[in-house]
């Protein structure tokens, strides 16, 4: 049975029964078979293989960039196989403004819409046009627009309405010419003369210091989502805390403003911060970053991941969800 070791940026061993390549829809359909058990990967930055897979990784190489212009954006055609980081690079050398504070996510151009990426102060849906797709069920290649992508905080109809019923094969971009940097963000804040190009540099150093780069230490970015609260969990909270920190956010469906607070805050206060089971690390300068410190098991994720949602909601009243996608032997796994 092939290794999954080195398709997962976590690295943890665990094996399927085949890994299938393929570039183009026609090669992706003739490998297709919406009877046997199989999973569609990208980057593998945001897949944790818990256990061995009793099926066939697809694994999506679709490459290619297009771009056109109009008086008021730049369109780009994007292929769902293409590194992100690398995508945004050639944004920033050709001129292409507005996805700079998104620099360094690991993983693949397929996976920014599903996830619905964002950092900074940016998310990517702000950028998106159309997402092509492949109906899984029927064989037949759509474009979704952005509404119908119904994208949310960390989500999207990809998760959802849609989730294992297509292929994401390209992303298609609209980049405004005049676009205003971002800079509300924390350290951004403090930037001279905030130039896309300064807070691309900028995100990649704040990104460097704080995040341990997956190919040296196994990780999948961030685990779990920032919890996004009411006002009056917020209080309860803020009572036994002098400083929490927080965001205001209105609620996508109603008028009611709501408070987002990061994990890392919780879990820090929760006491993982650092703590270690077995090959498993809560990483000591971004708790919401678990690592692979070697020979972790999914069981030791897993374990650590509920010890971790188990902790919060006792402390704080938070229910965590995690950002990344837990596959075992049959399938995706809840925590």
């Amino acid at each position: 049975m092939p290794s999954l070791q080195s398709f997962s940026t976590f690295g943890l061993n665990a094996s399927c029964n085949a890994i299938e390549r393929f570039s183009d829809v026609q090669t992706f359909l003739s490998l297709y078979d919406k009877n046997k058990t199989t999973y569609l990967l990208g980057g593998g930055s945001n897949t944790i293989f818990a256990d061995d897979f009793n099926g066939t990784i697809l694994l999506n190489q679709i490459k290619g960039i297009s771009h056109y212009d109009t008086e008021e954006y730049h369109f780009l055609r994007v292929g769902a196989g293409e590194n992100w980081h690398e995508f945004v690079s050639l944004c920033m050398q050709e001129k292409w403004y507005g996805l700079e504070n998104l620099a360094l996510i690991p993983g693949s151009v397929g996976a920014c819409p599903i996830q619905n990426i964002g950092a900074y102060g940016r998310e990517v849906n702000a950028f998106i046009d159309t997402v092509e797709v492949v109906l899984l069920e029927t064989g037949k290649q759509v474009n979704i627009s952005n509404e119908q992508c119904e994208f949310g905080y960390r989500d999207s109809v990809f998760k959802n309405a849609l989730a294992n019923k297509v292929l994401i094969t390209h992303v298609n971009f609209k980049l405004p010419k005049n676009i205003q940097p971002e800079t509300t963000y924390g350290e951004l804040q403090a930037l001279p003369s905030p130039t896309p190009e300064a807070i691309y540099d900028k995100v990649i150093e704040i990104r460097k210091s704080k995040l341990p780069d997956p190919a040296k230490l196994g990780n999948a970015g961030s685990f779990f989502k920032n919890p996004i609260i009411s006002r009056s969990q917020f209080e309860n909270i803020a009572k036994e805390y002098e400083v929490v920190p927080h965001f205001d956010v209105k609620d996508k469906d109603r008028d009611a403003i709501k408070v987002k607070v990061p994990a890392a805050w919780l879990i820090d206060k929760a006491g993982f911060k650092g703590k270690t089971l077995n090959g498993v690390r809560c990483h000591p300068t971004q708790p919401l970053v678990l690592t692979n410190i070697g020979g972790a098991t999914g069981s030791d994720i897993l374990t650590m991941a509920r010890d971790i949602i188990a902790s919060v909601q006792e402390k704080f009243g938070v229910a965590l969800e995690p950002e990344v996608r837990l596959l075992g032997n049959k399938g995706l796994i809840s925590l």
